[in-house]
């Protein structure tokens, strides 16, 4: 089913079946135009099979029927009849949609200066941050014109990755069609933004139509740039090269780790910032947890190359990681940054740095994991909301624009310091959410944001170092420390990860149910 907005109004697309119906309803169309007469192709469901289907949803229901290429003026004024009365927005369908669009051409919808293309809140990106910053908007407040641009056919819960590479999920756990997401009331345009005009309000779609705003959140996301690392992209999936950071890859390493029969073992870590740091020495740990229950770990050849200068960046949690690099017998090298590779020979190139200069050094490999360096998507680091890192320009605290006060920026794809995690990312949501309302009211912001992300590191099958930290570096743990002690490794913890957090993030995160993120308001007459 692909949709075609035409106006805030008014969207087209091809024939709708039965099972279509749920998704629109969920995409906030409120009513359904059926432009196709009954028994133009044999399998085509009938009007009276949609209309039953769209009461159901709680949708009104227009027949329209319009012989193709032989549109009449009868047809477009019952068209503009029908998207007078029925609640908006409406989803019109014939055979392709193109019927639908023309007769809402015929009957003057497209040339109306009032239908231009605008919304009060618009959302770039429909990840996790997206979502779940709409959803909270609406729980608050109904009946705002909210947009959201995503070009997505699917959405991923990217943190159960590590767990799918480590054999505990299976990948389709981690995978729902996006429209089966979309919050109730918001308006879905399956498009990309392109180019932002803060100026005007406006944003330009990679098909070339322009939407306005009031107030815009961005949050696309991070690029990962693969293509950095010569050799990389075609090797990626087979001669023992994976990555965690892909869906399709994920299962690759799991196979990779449950066959290998000992040999040279590579990990490695780009230069920062990356979405979730801890992610690269997850694959590691997991991967040598099931090496040593299989007799394996002795004989192994396991090296950690991370581009950093230390294990982690908060340094209260490196000595209980340090005690499972050293039960793992990992070999650490610091400074060591992954710069080319030859698949086939088995080859993995990096560039070195030590108090003695720069020099590239050749590690041949049995499976190495990989992970690629990561960079703002093009359209935000060409853009005027750019800071100089390439990423959104944020205000630390409110997360919003310091030159344009309308726009807000969460998730991976913005500025802010604070560790790059879809914890950081469920906490930003709400503050994002009532800071925006308070900006389309013509108010400063009411929340404030105090850098907080969580890093579950693996460290074994049943074992995790719960890592919760803020800006500098501040620990900001969850829960009392009798409860789960983050600086220690614990099943409880374990328990977190892969029990409790995935419905967490499908049924509360991306529904707008705030559980333990309610906003920090800001206090009258504090600064921000």
């Amino acid at each position: 089913m692909v949709i075609k907005p035409l106006t805030p109004r008014l969207s087209v697309a091809p024939q709708l079946t039965v099972d279509d119906i749920a998704r629109v309803a969920r995409s906030g169309y409120r009513s359904i135009i059926c432009n196709r007469p009954d028994e133009e192709s044999p399998d085509q469901p009938s009007a009276d099979d949609i209309r039953a289907a769209a009461q159901a949803a709680g949708l009104a229901f227009a027949y329209i029927p319009a012989i193709s290429g032989a549109l009449t003026d009868a047809n477009a004024s019952a068209m503009r009849s029908a998207l007078e009365t029925l609640p908006a927005p409406t989803l019109a369908y014939c055979r392709s949609g193109a019927r639908a669009e023309k007769l809402a051409q015929m009957a003057g919808l497209l040339d109306d200066p009032a239908e231009a293309d605008t919304c009060d809140v618009l959302i770039v990106g429909g990840g996790s941050a997206g979502i779940a910053t709409a959803a909270s908007i609406l729980k608050r407040r109904r009946g705002i014109r909210l947009t959201i641009l995503d070009p997505s056919e699917m959405h991923y819960y990217q943190p159960g990755w590590t767990m799918v590479g480590a054999g505990i999920f299976g990948p389709d756990f981690t995978r729902r069609a996006q429209a089966d997401l979309i919050p109730r009331g918001a308006r879905w345009i399956r498009e990309s933004a392109a180019e932002f005009h803060p100026e005007e309000r406006q944003v330009t779609l990679g098909d070339g139509r322009r939407i306005g705003y009031q107030v815009l959140i961005v949050c696309p996301g991070i690029s990962l740039d693969w293509g950095a690392i010569p050799g990389l992209t075609e090797t990626l999936g087979q001669n023992g090269v994976t990555s965690n950071y892909r869906f399709d890859l994920a299962p690759y390493t799991n196979r990779l780790v449950q066959q290998f029969s000992g040999g040279r073992a590579l990990f490695t870590q780009p230069v920062m910032p990356i979405k979730c740091a801890g992610a690269p020495q997850k694959a590691m740990y997991l991967s040598c947890h099931r090496w040593e229950r299989m007799g394996m770990l002795a004989r192994t050849n396991v090296q950690f190359h991370t581009a950093g200068t230390a294990l982690f960046g908060v340094p209260t949690y490196v000595p209980p990681l340090m005690a499972y690099v050293e039960r793992y017998g990992i070999d650490l090298a610091f400074g060591s940054k992954l710069v080319e590779i030859d698949g086939p020979a088995q080859t993995a190139i990096f560039e070195r740095s030590d108090g003695e200069g720069t020099r590239r050094v050749a590690e041949r490999f049995d499976m190495i994991h990989v992970v690629p360096p990561q960079v703002a998507p093009e359209f935000i680091r060409t853009s005027p909301l750019a800071a100089p890192s390439g990423f959104v320009e944020v205000d630390e605290a409110t997360l919003r624009h310091p030159r344009y006060p309308e726009i807000f920026a969460l998730g991976d794809s913005c500025s802010a310091s604070n560790a790059k995690t879809a914890a950081a990312a469920r906490k930003q949501a709400p503050i994002v959410a009532v800071n925006a309302l308070a900006a389309l009211d013509g108010k400063p912001p009411v929340a404030t944001y105090n850098g907080y992300g969580s890093c579950p590191l693996t460290v074994e099958a049943g074992k995790i170092v719960l890592a919760e930290f803020g800006y500098g570096g501040k620990l900001l743990p969850t829960f009392p420390r009798w409860l789960i002690d983050g600086t220690r490794p614990s099943r409880l913890a374990w328990l977190l990860k892969d029990t409790i957090l995935p419905p967490v993030y499908w049924h509360g995160m991306l529904k707008g149910r705030e559980w333990m993120v309610k906003p920090q308001m800001i206090a009258a007459g504090q600064t921000t």
